[in-house]
């Protein structure tokens, strides 16, 4: 049995059979041919097999999640494409799960707390990131470059893939260095075990390199920090 990650209070409903036919179809769950309506999918895991149907789906503009409904009601937000392997019968063949009468033993999954969309805590510092969210997008060097910036949060983001939460590092005051020097504001980047070897603390000042792109953490932090390197905390 495991503890089900619901969405927030709102979420897109289909407004009908056709609207709910395309998105599957779009999702790859039936094929580009179906007409009809197919309303029951499998959801394979710990050794178990449930059906499920969907409900709905969020989005955030970057992906979609699928929302999907146990047999007891509880909702469970899901990525599509994870959803779609687990249509197969090779999918988690080592666990058994390929089995359609594998079943759940009556252990349905609990309903918990509903998802954050990969929001981090609504601190002071947060909020104000609000007022820069129209600023031009910035034009980003391909290369690795050299950075600094401020440790500001350490926070989670939710893994639609895995089902679990990433820790990722939220850093303000990033700036590129050098040549060509360039004020980023906000970025985040996963918190990688090369990182916390550092022993990071917020309100650290640190230098490093890397490559930024532009891929949002939520509304308000737009660019990912890959691969930091050469990292020193500054006195």
């Amino acid at each position: 049995m495991f503890t089900t990650i619901p969405p927030k209070d709102e979420y897109l409903r289909f407004s009908n059979d056709d609207e709910y036919i395309q998105k599957t179809k779009d999702w790859g769950l039936v094929s580009a041919s179906a007409k009809a309506a197919k309303h029951e999918f499998l959801y394979k895991r710990d050794n178990n097999t449930y059906t499920v149907t969907i409900k709905g789906y969020e989005s955030n503009g970057d992906h979609e999640t699928a929302i999907v409904s146990f047999s007891n009601d509880a909702l469970h937000c899901v990525h599509p494409a994870y959803l779609k392997e687990m249509q197969s019968p090779s999918f988690g063949r080592e666990s058994m799960l390929d089995s359609p009468e594998a079943s759940s033993n009556g252990q349905l999954p609990e309903s918990g707390e509903p998802a954050q969309d990969n929001k981090v805590k609504k601190t002071k510092a947060t909020k104000e990131t609000k007022k820069t969210a129209s600023k031009p997008k910035l034009e980003l060097p391909a290369e690795k470059v050299s950075f600094e910036a401020v440790v500001k949060e350490f926070e989670t983001k939710y893994n639609h893939f895995t089902e679990s939460e990433d820790e990722v590092l939220i850093l303000e005051n990033v700036k590129i260095v050098g040549d060509n020097p360039l004020e980023v504001g906000e970025a985040w980047c996963g918190y990688s075990n090369t990182l916390k070897k550092h022993e990071l603390e917020v309100g650290n000042a640190i230098t490093f390199d890397a490559k930024i792109v532009d891929k949002k953490l939520n509304k308000e932090i737009r660019y990912k920090i890959n691969n930091p390197s050469k990292i020193a905390k500054q006195s």
